[in-house]
């Protein structure tokens, strides 16, 4: 009886209401900067930036890997999140592979597990090279190659619990692990100081867009730079999200769905493309921020 009713408490409207009003805190300078692929190309081997103020950024695979995905992107997101709740002073993250997939909304089999693994490795070994591009809480240029995990140990369940799986028939060849990470210095460093954006946990689970995911995190950091407005020319967003369309017919039909979830969340009053002579910009003006 105690269990059942332990069962139903963590459950409740009030606990509910708690997760989905729980904030992510993001790296304000690595959000301005393009990490995540958000289009499946097997040409694209690395990501090569120049920012606006100047300053080069790249972001490099490992060898025989692939470039950060939209998996990758939800991962990290939930690596912050837990981050910003625990607040653990060497920067260690622990859990479940398991837990960790129920918390992004993930259905959890053994393919689900292997993504992770596999995420969890390339955030710690895709090499990530500041030349002045990415930007200290003080608004210096850095210069450093690092990586978003500075260790990842994943360890099998033990022996003993190695019986329960012939209970789970989806788990009998898959088994979950546990799960040891550590966020690198210069990314804690950030989250510790403030030099932060802020994410609506409900409203990033409410777009199921990749591309409307990633435009939330760069409406955000301009939201942080005390702006409401902004016009980017479809070129230099596509660099900055990025995707690897570059004619203006072809990227307003990639961004159109996501123009389109961000207004119906709330997250953007205005979303659109507007045209000036031969050159096209997307149009944004940011919602009042619901935090």
């Amino acid at each position: 009886m105690p269990r059942a009713s332990q069962a139903k408490s963590s459950n409740s409207p009030e606990r509910r209401r708690r997760a989905a009003g729980r904030t992510v805190l993001l790296d304000r300078a690595l959000e301005a900067l393009p990490l995540f692929r958000l289009s499946d190309s097997a040409e694209d081997t690395a990501i090569d930036y120049v920012g606006e103020r100047g300053g080069r950024w790249r972001v490099l695979p490992a060898p025989g890997e692939r470039l950060p995905g939209t998996f990758d992107q939800d991962v990290y997101v939930e690596l912050c999140r837990r981050y910003a709740e625990t607040r653990p002073a060497d920067g260690a993250l622990t859990f479940t592979l398991h837990a960790f997939l129920r918390a992004m909304g993930r259905r959890v089999d053994g393919r689900t597990y292997e993504q992770l693994r596999a995420a969890l490795t390339r955030l710690q070994r895709t090499s990530l090279e500041s030349h002045g591009a990415y930007l200290d809480a003080n608004g210096a240029p850095v210069e450093a190659t690092f990586t978003i995990l500075s260790t990842v140990a994943i360890d099998r369940r033990r022996a003993t619990d190695r019986d329960q799986f012939a209970l789970f028939d989806a788990l009998t060849n898959n088994e979950p692990g546990d799960a040891r990470v550590v966020l690198h210095p210069l990314i804690r460093g950030h989250l510790s100081s403030g030099h932060t954006i802020a994410l609506s946990a409900a409203q990033w689970g409410r777009l199921t867009s990749p591309v409307a995911r990633r435009l939330y995190r760069l409406l955000e950091t301009e939201r942080a730079a005390g702006r409401r407005e902004w016009r980017p020319s479809l070129e230099r967003l596509a660099a900055v999200l990025p995707l690897t369309q570059r004619y203006p017919s072809h990227l307003q039909r990639v961004l159109q769905p996501a123009h389109e979830m961000l207004l119906t969340s709330g997250i953007a009053a205005v979303a659109g493309f507007e045209q000036s002579g031969r050159q096209w910009h997307a149009h944004y003006v940011l919602a009042p921020a619901t935090l």
